[in-house]
């Protein structure tokens, strides 16, 4: 029986290593490509072949011309894009490279349409789901008459980015206008959402659906620590079970008719106890690790998905399981966080798993701290990074 061959992109980010080493542990022939050779999941041991592509941001045309030539060369089972710029450019070319491969992601339309918080917002306030208080702006000339009406503080959010880019908090009215055209300058017409207080439990819903949108694979798991300590990707979490939020995902998800992996977020309104509906991430999410150590192996479920069409729903996993990103991000929250020696896990809990650090493959410590090193003269990675 031949082994099975995959190829992943975006080989910078810890979720690309933990689907690494994941089919790495099963066997797979894992080959892993990034657009510098400066990648976390470049040196793991379970990475089989490693390649260097051009940036997909920076020359999308000659991405997929190598990506064509790669796959077109050698023979993979299973294309996986990782991050969701990469994962919308291979999908916006479905026809000319699926016929070497099988690449098990949704379209990129209604990818980018329920990326976009905007419409999001407006389906959901429409179907009457809960959402934070949200005001989408189209003129600028509503930004004087906003300024009186909303109930600060309140935060700025691009309609489309990722983790704590762009979002903007105001506290005060006198600087509303400010912030708001800061951020529009860069994101176009970002949405306005009531800020949440502190003292609800934020949480995601990672799902995996088949292609008739059934769902296969559910796992929700609650935020215990983020950088910004304010508001940003999770730096610690924890496996639990939550059906509410669960149902809510996946209800969103089939009315979609989704197919593949995505990522549902939520944060509880201390207030009335309601969880709310913040965002879907159309891509696989940074906390993979979590889940895969609590039971549910995301990625080679998404390969037995396409390679076999269908597959026993996966919905059982360990809770109380806890995974943290130590470098930089739960170093960064504990060096920001005033309360840091009152945490509770304590950072310095040598109990707690990490998306990175492993004994059994510890050289991507090192990719990942040779990444840091092209900040000083690589702009890509600069916005990568200071932007997060």
């Amino acid at each position: 029986m031949s082994v099975p061959r995959v190829l992943i992109l975006d080989g910078l980010w810890n979720k690309t290593l933990a689907a690494v080493r994941a089919l790495g542990l099963r066997g797979f022939h894992v080959a892993v490509g990034e657009w510098t050779r400066f990648a976390t999941a470049l040196f793991s041991n379970y990475c089989s072949k490693r390649l260097i592509y051009p940036s997909p941001k920076e020359r999308p045309a000659k991405f997929l011309d190598w990506l064509e030539g790669e796959l077109k060369k050698n023979h993979y089972d299973v294309l996986m894009p990782m991050e969701f710029t990469t994962q919308t450019l291979v999908t916006s070319q479905i026809e000319r490279l699926s016929k070497y491969c099988r690449i098990p992601f949704a379209g990129v339309d209604l990818a980018l349409r329920l990326h976009n918080k905007a419409f999001l917002m407006r389906y959901a306030r429409e179907k009457g789901f809960d959402i934070p208080k949200t005001y989408i702006i189209d003129d600028l000339n509503q930004l004087e008459a906003l300024t009186a009406e909303l109930p600060y503080p309140v935060v700025i959010k691009p309609q489309m980015s990722s983790g704590a880019r762009g979002i903007k908090y105001v506290n005060r009215k006198e600087d509303f206008v400010k912030l708001y055209e800061r951020v529009h300058k860069q994101y176009e017409f970002p949405i306005v959402q009531e800020f949440i207080p502190d003292g609800g439990d934020a949480m995601g819903v990672c799902l995996l659906l088949n292609n008739d949108s059934d769902v296969r694979a559910s796992f929700v798991y609650k935020r215990l620590r983020e950088y910004p300590v304010r508001g940003g990707p999770s730096t610690l979490r924890a496996s639990i079970k939550r059906d509410d939020v669960r149902y809510i995902a996946e209800s969103l998800l089939r009315y979609f008719k989704w197919t593949g992996v995505a990522h549902v977020e939520f944060r509880v309104d201390p207030r009335d106890g309601t969880p709310k509906l913040l965002e879907i991430n159309p891509r696989f999410w940074g906390s993979l690790q979590l889940a895969i150590n609590a039971g549910v192996d995301f990625p080679y479920l998404l390969y037995k998905l396409a390679m076999d069409g269908d597959i026993d729903p996966v919905n059982d996993y360990k809770t109380g399981v806890m995974c943290r990103w130590i470098i930089p991000g739960d170093i960064m929250h504990f060096i920001t966080n005033p309360n840091r020696f009152h945490m509770k896990p304590g950072f310095f809990d040598t109990k707690i798993k990490d998306d990175l650090l492993s004994l059994k493959d510890p050289l991507p410590v090192i990719g990942r701290l040779s990444s840091v090193i092209t900040l000083l003269y690589d702009k890509e990675m600069q916005d990568i990074f200071l932007r997060r």
